[in-house]
């Protein structure tokens, strides 16, 4: 076997073959596929004895090269003789060199292991060493900061600004020579870096407090970024809410205040947020310091607290009035408060503030509206007995009312019909197929039909509102009916895909009536099959069940639309049956025709009604039972998209086969 060519030298076989014979040896080779693509150009019984004719090439070719490759096989045993000794006697080398192998792999682990240890020990020489330098880098800080601060004195001293800001700096690099010495550095050492912390954070705490009052901004910035460098920003935050801000408001937020203010709340509020401009204004308009939130972490907290426990008062919904007054003066507040916060996200920080949600959560909503709906409860069954009376009989006093109503009851429309109903995603309970009772109906339907009446009925009933003096408001009252008409093809639209939908799931049954006369052997249909029954009991179903509640005129319109719908798609299944038997008919002729050429035989006659005739038969049974369907409830066909479309398409298949006109 040299070469390509010589795996593939097979014979020809007789030329008449109706394949190729280099079908079989390509990759894509699939015998479903070669079967389809040959069916066209002969019959099953020509492309049987062809494979028959090239099965036995196939054969002898196979036996031509096992007598061609024989002698290599009954000679591929005395080729083996002596291979075994050949192989003992590479053993021992082989043997011998794995031992050499193994030995120089040991000696350069002992040899990385060596080196290992010595790296390990430079770099633990290194560690101290650099640990040895922090320390005496630690005990020259001590040294100078000793000097700086005079800790040497019994009296500690206010610092000045730059003193502080110098000293600052030289903690800094104390406390990171500290964090590389930790090993090595004593008590004592740490005793005086907190002795010095302490001394430094009281300084500077009363040199913020002091800039504060005195309203420096300049020494105001340069204490937090001092407070930034020790990371103490917390710390200042904590300072400034318990010196500056809880004084003040202990005497604003109180019993005592809200009871001697004029305003009550307002004014308690008024004065919470000039807090803001006589305490905080400098810190509010200061240059922005990295790490500092003093409106929401020492402002905020101090009044929510304040809030809670000095004036609990004002969340108690006791009071509908009072209650409601506070909470709208509370929400004012909050939009103060965020509004100082300058940006979108300093706002989000408030609202996310653990305290912010807190205090949001103390206000009683549910327990007022309970309070609110039991008051106004007799007022709503006095007006539900007779709304559109009260309404009607003084308009001018209920002219905002009305259209409030109107507006309100549109958008409770468009909530109803986007509503989900259990019925639309649980499975049918008979487990079945099989169409819907006559009297049965779903509870969506019913709701769109109802809503359908109702809206027609509102709509009535404006009409005899009494007109009013000024036009401008008859006009508002009539675009106000326009926009309730407005929804009702949009609930005509639900209501006919409610119905349609159900005939519409039965219509795949269309294409399985080829199914049932291929090469069954059927009587000639005399009926029409079940599923036309199917497609007719929704529609006849709602005829039934609401022809008592919708006048004759709108349900005569309703089901015009729900059988054009089901026509529409009749006609597109009933057309492509048409098609597909059409073809298959054409493609049975053809071959019918070529058989009786090769066997040089007359066509025989064909006997009684073919496959293809009863199909179209049973069409026409189908359709023209769906027509007396629709006639069955006053619905004319000429009304009907698609229907007499539909008629003529299959009594024009029917006159084009020997079928016998009904």
């Amino acid at each position: 076997m040299s070469n390509e060519s010589d795996l593939y030298s097979i014979q020809v076989g007789p030329n008449d073959l109706c394949f190729d014979k280099n079908e079989f040896i390509k990759k894509s080779f699939s015998a479903d596929n070669f079967l389809k693509s040959h069916r066209k150009k002969a019959n099953l019984e020509t492309l049987r004895d062809d494979l028959g004719v090239y099965l036995k090439v196939l054969r002898s070719a196979m036996i031509e090269l096992i007598n061609k490759d024989y002698a290599d096989f009954v000679n591929l045993s005395s080729n083996l003789i002596g291979l075994d000794k050949a192989i003992n006697g590479i053993q021992v080398p082989l043997g011998q060199l794995r031992e050499e192998v193994l030995q120089v792999k040991l000696s350069l682990e002992e040899a990385m292991g060596d080196l290992s240890s010595l790296l390990e020990q430079r770099r633990e020489l290194r560690a101290k060493k650099r640990s040895l330098q922090s320390l005496t880098h630690v005990h020259s800080s001590l040294n100078k900061l000793r000097e700086l601060l005079k800790l040497h004195s019994e009296d500690k001293p206010i610092l000045p600004a730059n003193l502080v800001e110098r000293a600052a700096s030289e903690y800094n690099q104390l406390q990171f020579n500290i964090s590389k010495c930790q090993q090595h550095l004593d008590t004592a050492h740490k005793q005086q870096a907190e002795k010095i912390l302490s001394l430094l954070t009281s300084s500077l705490n009363v040199m913020f407090l002091e800039s504060v009052r005195a309203n420096d901004s300049d020494v105001i910035a340069r204490c937090l970024r001092i407070y930034v460098s020790l990371d103490k920003a917390a710390d200042v935050e904590a300072l400034f809410r318990k010196e500056v801000v809880a004084p003040v408001l202990r005497d604003v937020i109180s019993e005592d205040s809200l009871n001697s203010d004029p305003r009550g709340v307002q004014g308690v509020y008024s004065r919470v947020l000039a807090f803001l401009e006589t305490h905080m204004k400098e810190l509010l308009e200061i240059p922005k310091v990295q790490g500092f939130n003093f409106l929401v972490n020492s402002y905020w907290p101090e009044v929510e607290h304040r809030l809670e426990t000095d004036l609990s008062s004002i969340f108690a919904p006791g009071n509908p009035e009072m209650f409601y007054q506070t909470y709208c003066e509370t929400v004012k507040l909050l939009r103060q408060l965020e509004r100082h916060c300058r940006t979108q996200a300093g706002a989000k920080v408030l609202r996310n503030h653990p305290q912010y949600i807190a205090f949001l959560h103390h206000w009683n909503l549910p327990v007022y509206f309970q309070i609110r709906q039991e008051i106004g409860g007799s007022l709503e069954a006095t007006l539900s007995q007779g709304i559109m009376k009260s309404l009607a009989e003084r308009p001018s006093e209920f002219w905002k009312l009305s259209l409030q109503i109107i507006a309100r009851y549109c958008t409770w429309i468009e909530e109803a019909w986007e509503e989900k109903w259990p019925s639309e995603s649980s499975p049918s309970t008979n487990g079945t197929n099989l169409p819907p009772s006559e009297g049965t109906q779903s509870d969506r339907l019913l709701f769109l039909v109802y809503l359908h009446a109702d809206i027609e009925s509102f709509a009535d009933k404006l009409k005899h509102f009494p007109a009013m003096t000024s036009t401008r408001l008859d006009d508002s009252i009539e675009e106000s009916k326009q926009q309730l008409l407005s929804r009702l093809p949009i609930v005509t639209q639900f209501i006919l895909g409610e119905v349609s939908s159900q005939s519409l799931s039965q219509l795949r049954q269309v294409n399985d009536i080829p199914r049932l006369f291929r090469r069954t052997n059927r009587d000639i249909p005399t009926k029409p099959c079940l599923y036309v029954a199917a497609i007719l009991a929704p529609p006849l179903s709602f005829h039934k069940a609401y022809r008592e509640v919708v006048g004759a005129a709108q349900l005569q319109r309703w089901l015009t639309l729900i059988f054009s719908a089901i026509t529409q798609q009749f006609y597109s299944s009933v057309n492509d049956v048409l098609t597909s038997v059409q073809k298959t008919e054409e493609s049975l002729r053809r071959l019918k025709k070529v058989r009786d050429r090769l066997s040089a035989t007359t066509p025989s006659e064909g006997k009684g009604l073919g496959d293809d005739d009863k199909i179209r038969q049973q069409l026409v049974l189908d359709v023209q039972s769906f027509c007396e369907g629709v006639e069955s409830v006053d619905v004319k066909k000429d009304d009907v998209d698609k229907l007499l479309e539909l008629l003529n398409l299959v009594e024009a298949a029917r006159s084009k086969s020997d079928l016998p006109k009904l």
